[in-house]
């Protein structure tokens, strides 16, 4: 995926905002948060005791640091509790389902001509491979059609080629919840296959013979299993995430919640006296509650930028391309 985007820039954002791990990223920004105020607590002038004892800011700062934990991770848990309780239902309702999930691995089997696995990762892998399996057979029947159809064919399954091994190879002993699978579904670019391979389609239909055009039509028939695989898999993932925040927040809200009431309550301004490196040890302390204080905040935003960031880039379905970096720079329209 980052491979098809051209800016260094785009792919260091894209680098943060999806691979980097959300615990390291929310810890991270806690350490920028924290270093962030100790230099500014450094230079303050006057210094930081002397306005702790003129103000007292710290009880007014953290006693609203208690409030928003309370009821952000109040509001988190329940807004995520709402989300899981769709998948509760009556019993016709979980019968659809199942029939539903049913059906659609019955329409895959009946391409792969064998069970379909049931781990997500393997049966994505397997819809992967099999695409290089069925433009291995397109490949070999355009060997009898002409020039211009052969080399179209060709640039795509070499496109097809490329891509899949790379997936294939993401996608082999990973566990589903790890973030490595919907990696993996986001970089096969299934989307502009579908639209190479229906443009070849419409070019060439009056030239093809039955057997290559059947090829074909098999090509764009597993592709589109792809589609709806992928978010399938990507609202289980959710799903998951939704669950390891919620229960991550009530983890780090415990902690923050101690510290911050310590800091409300106890915390003056003859407190801690003296300096560590030649910063007042108030600064320290103070710098290092607010950290850790923001932590389940933190912790919220480095995972709703991750879940937003996948939405963003699988907002289309089917041969929809939404981003510059995946079009053609020089299609032709009849």
């Amino acid at each position: 995926m980052q491979e098809r985007i051209g800016s260094r820039r785009t792919k260091l954002r894209l680098y943060v905002l999806l691979n980097v791990n959300r615990y390291w990223l929310a810890f991270e920004l806690a350490a920028g948060m924290f270093v962030f105020l100790v230099l500014l607590g450094a230079y303050a002038v006057p210094s930081f005791r002397q306005f702790m004892a003129g103000y007292a800011p710290t009880r007014y700062v953290f006693q609203a640091f208690i409030g928003a934990l309370i009821t952000g991770v109040t509001l988190v848990v329940s807004i995520s509790l709402v989300v899981l309780s769709q998948e509760f239902g009556p019993l016709g309702e979980q019968r659809d389902r199942m029939s539903g999930s049913m059906g659609f691995r019955a329409d895959v089997e009946d391409i792969f001509g064998a069970t379909s696995p049931p781990e997500p990762n393997d049966f994505l892998r397997a819809l992967v491979e099999n695409t290089t399996e069925k433009a291995d057979a397109l490949d070999d029947t355009a060997e009898s059609e002409n020039d211009d159809f052969r080399e179209a064919v060709e640039q795509l399954t070499d496109d097809i080629y490329d891509n899949a091994n790379v997936v294939s190879d993401e996608l082999e002993n990973r566990d589903f919840g790890e973030y490595t699978v919907v990696k993996a579904a986001l970089d096969y670019n299934y989307s502009w296959k579908i639209h190479q391979a229906r443009r070849l389609q419409d070019s060439f239909d009056e030239t093809m013979d039955r057997d290559t055009r059947r090829k074909l039509i098999d090509l764009i028939d597993i592709l589109g299993f792809y589609g709806p695989a992928r978010e399938h898999i990507k609202t289980l993932y959710f799903q998951w995430q939704l669950v390891d925040l919620s229960r991550g927040m009530l983890y780090l809200s415990v902690p923050s919640l101690a510290v911050t009431t310590a800091i409300a309550l106890f915390l003056a301004p003859s407190s801690f006296p003296g300096a560590l490196l030649g910063i007042d040890n108030l600064v320290w302390i103070v710098s290092a509650s607010a950290a850790v204080g923001s932590l389940p905040f933190l912790f919220l935003t480095a995972f709703i930028l991750r879940l937003v960031t996948i939405t963003k880039r699988t907002l289309a379905i089917g041969p929809f391309v939404l981003r510059s970096a995946s079009r053609s720079e020089d299609i032709e329209w009849k």
